[in-house]
């Protein structure tokens, strides 16, 4: 039985004759939410090295103290790793997958911190990374 040939199959898409693998909105999605989850810590990270206003009286017994500026470099990083995660992953490659899968715990983890000031936008973050942790596992591997 002859096939046709991935320029005359209707049903085949460039960028699948082109990687050879299938192309999942789910990806997509996934590399585009880490890459502005990055974006929106790096700008966390720059409002808290610059805020000079009053901070909320619990503060003092977060997870790492009442100093801004730790959090401020933390979320620095957390964005750079978030930012890096999402390149990876629009590139498609295995090892982005994985990687994938630590920042997304990275950033629901690093939301948790922030719960009990900000439930709103912690459970946001949360929710942004099960459904990016989703993508990678069912939709992140080779068929």
């Amino acid at each position: 039985m002859a096939t046709n040939p991935p320029s005359q199959n209707p049903t085949t898409s460039y960028e699948q004759v082109v990687s050879g693998e299938p192309v999942s909105g789910w990806l997509l999605f996934a590399g585009s939410v880490l890459g502005l989850a990055g974006l929106m810590r790096v700008f966390d990270s720059f409002w808290a090295f610059g805020y000079n206003g009053a901070l909320p009286d619990q503060l003092q017994d977060s997870v790492f103290g009442d100093n801004l500026t730790t959090y401020a470099w933390l979320w620095l990083a957390v964005g750079a790793l978030l930012i890096a995660s999402s390149f990876l992953l629009l590139n498609r490659s295995q090892l982005a997958r994985w990687v994938g899968f630590v920042t997304a715990a990275v950033l629901a983890l690093s939301a948790m911190a922030w719960m009990p000031y900000y439930p709103i936008w912690s459970l946001t973050y949360v929710g942004i990374a099960v459904l990016t942790f989703y993508a990678l596992a069912v939709h992140g591997g080779r068929e």
